[in-house]
């Protein structure tokens, strides 16, 4: 899930800088949502580790 947050913030930022601003956009939003999920699957792995 890190995986993919990454490359697609990869692809927004190499869309940013040719100026296509929606893609860049739309891609920021995407890695964002895997970061966000990554970072909940994490702390659940994390806390059913330690019970």
């Amino acid at each position: 899930m890190l995986h993919y947050a990454i490359v697609f913030l990869i692809i927004a930022i190499i869309a940013a800088v040719l100026g296509f601003g929606g893609i860049a956009g739309t891609a920021a939003w995407i890695a964002k949502v895997l970061f966000v999920i990554f970072l909940i699957l994490a702390i659940v792995a994390f806390f059913r580790r330690a019970g």
